[in-house]
């Protein structure tokens, strides 16, 4: 078994270009800004994600390929406050910077790593994925199931057409990532998912990265005029104590009390098999404390039925119902064309239905600048 990855890593190695992501050093080395490790790769090595490689004194980052391909709702992402209802066309590549023991997509972000995860690549064109989404009249694209920072280059060359054709451009990430490399996505990813594992470096630490570099990264897409959604797996007797809810909520409120915050339950997956299920209670309690800490928007998620009004939006001065849903199904939809409440007239942050977008408020209250916060067609 220990070779069994070797042939997918040499079929991997040839679906490469030279990235653009990184600066060559003394010796034929290289720095890769990809993500947060910021990885030096002297010559013939491959980076901790083991998909971005030194070859030459080049730094070579996968193209051209999917590892995974599926049509989902927005609300699987999940983005609760971008076109709901919509779909989404999500692909992934092959590859992690991190190792979660509880990965739910092993399969595609542990390839290499893992032999036993083993996603064989489907070669495919930009094109073909615009009109594969127009097809299934997807309105989103997300690069999702890996990693996606790691392959920013190939994603990039997608989200170009993606952007030419109207549709909205999405990351599901980990968060682990540089300035350099949310400057590269920025002119084409609109909407970003960080997975908020953890507010203790330690534990941050076991999966393969460090609590300040998240923090840092989710400070910088707010200020950048990305929209942010943030989840939390709550897993028992790892980070769902109230202390270190209330760490992840306060930190939250005070980047912008507009992030919606997804708070979701672990169930045993992959390596990880001795903690319980997640039950809906603490969904609950950590999404009590969410609302208590300043957030607007809180949601208890995948317990559909279970965690009563915490699947809905609200609106926040008024109080009244905008969005109501179970599951990933939507029952009622109320913003208006505008993106307001159509009681009192507040604007919602998000990215509505008919383009209206309002940007999430900054620390002092201001929205962040972001280039194209106005309605879309």
């Amino acid at each position: 078994m220990a070779n069994a990855a070797a042939p997918l890593a040499r079929t991997l190695s040839e679906l490469t270009r030279e990235g653009e992501i990184y600066e060559r050093l003394p010796e034929s080395a290289v720095r890769c800004y990809s993500c947060g490790h910021r990885c030096f790769i002297p010559e013939g090595r491959p980076g901790i994600c083991k998909v971005r490689f030194n070859e030459g004194g080049r730094l070579l980052v996968p193209w051209g390929y999917i590892g995974a391909l599926q049509v989902d709702p927005v609300e699987k992402k999940p983005f609760f406050h971008a076109l709901p209802g919509a779909l989404a066309l999500s692909f992934g590549m092959l590859g992690c910077d991190y190792h979660c023991g509880y990965c739910q997509n092993w399969i595609t972000s542990q390839a290499i790593r893992d032999p036993k995860a083993v996603a064989m690549p489907e070669q495919m064109s930009p094109a073909q994925l615009v009109s594969l989404a127009r097809r299934h009249e997807a309105p989103i694209l997300a690069s999702t199931y890996n990693e996606p920072l790691i392959t920013s280059e190939w994603a990039v060359a997608v989200f170009k057409e993606v952007s030419q054709a109207g549709l909205v451009c999405a990351y599901i990430s980990n968060g682990n990532g540089t300035e350099q490399v949310l400057d590269y996505i920025r002119p084409y990813v609109r909407l970003y998912k960080v997975d908020l594992k953890s507010f203790r470096d330690r534990n941050y630490r076991a999966l393969g990265g460090t609590l300040k570099n998240v923090l840092d990264t989710v400070v910088m897409l707010q200020r950048k005029g990305f929209w942010v959604e943030i989840v939390t797996l709550l897993i028992p007797g790892f980070n769902d104590s109230d202390g270190e809810i209330t760490d992840i909520a306060r930190f939250l409120a005070g980047v912008s009390p507009d992030m919606p915050w997804h708070v979701t339950a672990f169930h045993k997956d992959y390596k990880m098999t001795d903690p319980d299920n997640t039950p809906p209670a603490t969904l609950l309690r950590a999404a009590e404390i969410g609302r208590k800490e300043g957030l607007r928007f809180v949601y208890a998620g995948n317990i559909p039925g279970a965690v009563g009004e915490f699947e809905n939006t609200r609106c926040p001065p008024c109080g009244a119902l905008l969005v109501e849903r179970v599951g990933y199904r939507i029952l009622d939809y109320r913003i208006t064309r505008r993106g307001t409440c159509p009681e009192c007239d507040a604007s919602i942050p998000g990215l509505w239905r008919g383009g209206a977008y309002h940007a999430q408020a900054g620390p002092s209250g201001a929205a962040a600048s972001a280039p194209g916060a106005h309605a879309i067609s």
